[in-house]
């Protein structure tokens, strides 16, 4: 009954009641008030007389968090607790135990604990799963349980968490942690920097800049720059980390909203680090937002060479807006365009399938860089150069959903000695080992071909199919279903890559991983190939 409320009644009012800032009174002021009189007597109305006790804050929150779920996932309602998170997410400095906590019902499971930091130090590793806080068990607890983890710097807690089927104790004392936005910068070889950007929180450019600077001092003519994993953060850091590789004036990205005060063009404020420099962007799948407005308006400006796989696709920008008792609104305010005038949004949110899921753009549009190269808008960055092992697939993305990747690692580290990153190699044997692994758990998940079978028979055409199409459709089910397991072998190199990244975080960190790149990452590598050959790097610019 609560839930048939809060969908069909509390969230198409507060749609309406929302409407009063997005049309700032403009338009049919008097329906407006009228819907707002009607959800107000009806919020106060519930809340006194429904048969059992009511949390009015609590349904307020879940009805306006429902309601913006309508309308893109970028668009939130932040009560008191996520304006704060949103702020220590964005300057990159927080009180905690320094890890990565991921949040399930009944535990939190250590993604991944950060050296030197609290975490780290009480001997927490990537895989343990918290089952309680001080008192307080997490599978009683209603809220996020990793809130409890933050306190005050010097504060202590003590938490007990289950390791490979055993339950151990420990107290870690909180400490200041710092989220750096370069975690990491070397030199690839005696002439080619290599820089790791993977935030744009407030220390994106300052960082950048010293690492760029850093190398530039060591000998470094060339860059690497990576964005890989890389989710994107503040629009202006975008325009700072751009502008230095780009002179003072340069359009970057410009802004359109129906709201004209947020129609704007950013451009370059400063001088260039280096403008000249051979240049190198590393992007994936998993690099949005600001990582796009800096890789494709480098492109577009033919002041980078881009390589690895297809961007996420973000187009949008969101801006917090503030409400009443320190909440905020995030909203969705504008699209950006990249210098050559493309949105690389790559979802439409407003235009839904059958099931309510956001349609991905196919219809493309051409633009020209500088230099007169085609690119696209439409579906995120496309490289100017492809690597495979940097692309994803519905396999691969299931399995780390699912933590297979992650499980698998984490029984490797507890089966296999490792003391130095040189010494690692996943064999043959190894994979072999992983597609074991994978039979054996629970892992699975469905293809568009499997979807559209099962709803075959399950829908009115199954009254009439007869036996012999019927089990004509359950023999090719099943067949796909093995040749699930058979696609491992055709996506291992995307597949294997993963698992070593994962694996090797375990024994050296993510330092480690990064210094593991240095030496073993295929788009790296490629990337100072193609750095160390000047004539191809400019004819893929472009250069006459």
């Amino acid at each position: 009954m609560k839930k048939t409320i809060r969908n069909k009644v509390l969230i198409p009012l507060l749609a309406i009641t929302f409407l009063v800032v997005g049309s700032s009174f403009k338009s049919d002021f008097f329906e407006i008030a009228k819907q707002i009189e009607i959800f107000t007597t009806l919020f106060k109305e519930l809340n006194m007389n429904y048969v059992d006790e009511t949390n009015p804050a609590e349904l307020m929150d879940t009805a306006i968090k429902n309601m913006l779920e309508d309308l893109d996932p970028y668009t939130k309602f932040l009560n008191e607790q996520d304006v704060e998170s949103y702020r220590i997410n964005n300057a990159g400095e927080y009180s905690g135990i320094g890890a990565l906590v991921r949040t399930y019902k009944d535990r939190l499971l250590i993604v991944e604990p950060h050296e030197g930091y609290p975490a780290d130090k009480a001997g927490l590793k990537a895989g343990d799963q918290i089952i309680q806080i001080g008192d307080i068990k997490v599978a009683d607890f209603d809220d996020n349980a990793s809130e409890l983890l933050k306190g005050a710097n010097g504060t202590s807690v003590s938490i007990i968490y289950k390791r490979q089927g055993k339950i151990s104790s420990t107290t870690i004392t909180r400490e200041g942690i710092e989220v750096d936005a370069v975690p990491f910068y070397s030199m690839i070889d005696d002439n080619t920097g290599y820089i790791v950007l993977s935030k744009f929180n407030a220390k994106a450019s300052s960082q950048t800049k010293s690492a760029l600077l850093d190398l530039k001092g060591k000998g470094a003519e060339k860059i690497v720059l990576d964005l890989r994993d890389n989710p994107g953060g503040l629009l202006s850091e975008a325009i700072n980390v751009t502008n230095l590789f780009v002179p003072k004036g340069e359009l970057i990205v410009t802004t359109k909203s129906k709201v004209k005060k947020f129609n704007r063009e950013y451009r370059t404020n400063n001088t260039a680090v280096d403008a000249d420099i051979p240049l190198v962007i590393l992007v994936n799948g998993s690099s949005a937002s600001a990582s796009e407005i800096v890789s494709g308006s480098l492109q577009d400006l033919d002041r980078a060479v881009i390589m690895g796989a297809r961007s996420f696709g973000k187009g949008l920008v969101q801006r917090p807006l503030k409400l009443t008792y320190g909440t905020q609104l995030k909203v969705t305010i504008s699209r950006y365009y990249t210098s050559s005038g493309r949105c690389i949004q790559a979802l439409d949110y407003w235009n839904r399938d059958d099931n309510g899921n956001a349609v991905r753009n196919t219809q493309f549009n051409d633009f020209t860089t500088r230099n007169g190269r085609k690119v696209q808008d439409g579906g995120g960055v496309l490289p100017d150069i492809e690597i495979a092992t940097v692309k994803t697939n519905d396999l691969t993305m299931a399995l780390l959903q699912n933590n297979v990747i992650f499980d698998y690692a984490t029984d490797y580290f507890y089966s296999n000695n490792l003391k130095d990153v040189g010494e690692f190699k996943f064999s043959n044997t190894d994979f072999n080992s992983f597609k074991s692994f994978v039979r054996a758990s629970d892992f699975s998940f469905e293809t568009k071909a499997e979807k559209e079978i099962k709803k075959a028979l399950s829908g009115d055409e199954n009254d009439f199919l007869g036996s012999e199409v019927r089990d004509s459709y359950k023999i090719l089910l099943a067949n796909i279903e093995k040749g699930k397991i058979n696609a491992l072998d055709k996506y291992q190199d995307e597949v294997q890559k993963n698992l070593e990244d994962e694996i090797v975080k375990r024994y050296f960190y993510r330092n480690g991983l990064y210094k593991y790149y240095l030496s073993n990452d295929e788009a790296i590598l490629a990337a100072t190939e193609l750095l160390g050959n000047q004539s191809k790097y400019g004819a893929l610019l472009g250069n006459r």
